[in-house]
């Protein structure tokens, strides 16, 4: 486990999310959450009065937007990193946020948490495989971006807290589709694929995968979310297309699979 000791200060920033309806602390340097768990966050379809389980929770921030956008879930989340988790804590105090945090390895989850089965369970694993790269010299960064943990194994524990027809929600970079796959193989069904393409035109570089426990639809992957209008970057000014820009500033759903 990495152990990371922060300053609350001199260290850590204070960041608006959902155009200012969430105020987040992270770490200054090492990793830190941007668009990608917001999407992750406006995908999940749940409905007040579930239970929802985020593995790989980092500071909260998936967890948070999805209960800025829905009432009365029951959130938990798992995170191996004892200084993020203890952000978590407090961005979900200051927030106002019902958010129990477990410090945790996600392949040695607390006996409760293994009892117990979820509405949704959702995750945004680390994107690169750490056999196949150069480690980062910051810990945080290196542990939430390469991971220790391989991704069969996030899957893995993640189908298994899925309840009866409930669902699984990853993002995830494109070429890790394939393991993504086999992985959930015959553990979860009616997947639906969406991809995530920076401009009209190009191919995508990241994408949202729904799976259900006890599903039996066919496989279906769904024409991209194009992030930015036009199809070259036009200096500094915002470009999102209009969904994007909903989800990101006031906190809107991203239905797909629906």
């Amino acid at each position: 486990m990495v152990r990371l000791i922060w300053a609350v200060t001199e260290t850590l920033t204070c960041d608006d999310f959902l155009g200012g309806k969430l105020r987040v602390w992270q770490p200054r340097r090492g990793y830190r959450a941007g668009v990608d768990p917001v999407l992750l966050a406006a995908s999940v379809p749940a409905k007040p009065g579930q239970g929802v389980l985020e593995l790989g929770c980092g500071v909260g921030v998936a967890s948070l937007c999805l209960a800025a956008r829905v009432p009365g879930l029951t959130l938990t989340g798992v995170e191996v990193q004892a200084d993020y988790a203890a952000l978590a804590r407090r961005n979900a105090a200051e927030n106002g946020a019902a958010f129990d945090v477990v410090s945790a390895d996600l392949c040695a989850l607390p006996a409760d948490l293994r009892q117990r089965r979820f509405d949704h369970v959702i995750m945004n694993p680390p994107y690169f495989d750490r056999g196949a790269g150069t480690a980062s010299d910051d810990g945080g960064r290196d542990l939430a971006l390469g991971g220790g943990t391989p991704l069969a194994d996030w899957l893995d524990v993640g189908a298994r807290r899925v309840g009866p027809k409930s669902y699984l929600t990853i993002i995830q970079r494109i070429e890790r589709l394939p393991e993504v796959l086999a992985a959930l193989s015959g553990r979860l069904g009616s997947i639906v694929v969406l991809p995530i393409a920076g401009r009209e035109g190009r191919a995508p570089e990241l994408f949202l995968l729904r799976a259900r426990q006890e599903g039996r639809a066919a496989f279906r992957m769904t024409s991209a979310l194009v992030m930015h209008e036009g199809v070259v970057h036009q200096g500094d000014q915002e470009s999102y297309t209009p969904l994007v820009r909903d989800i990101l500033r006031n906190g809107a759903a991203l239905p797909f699979g629906d």
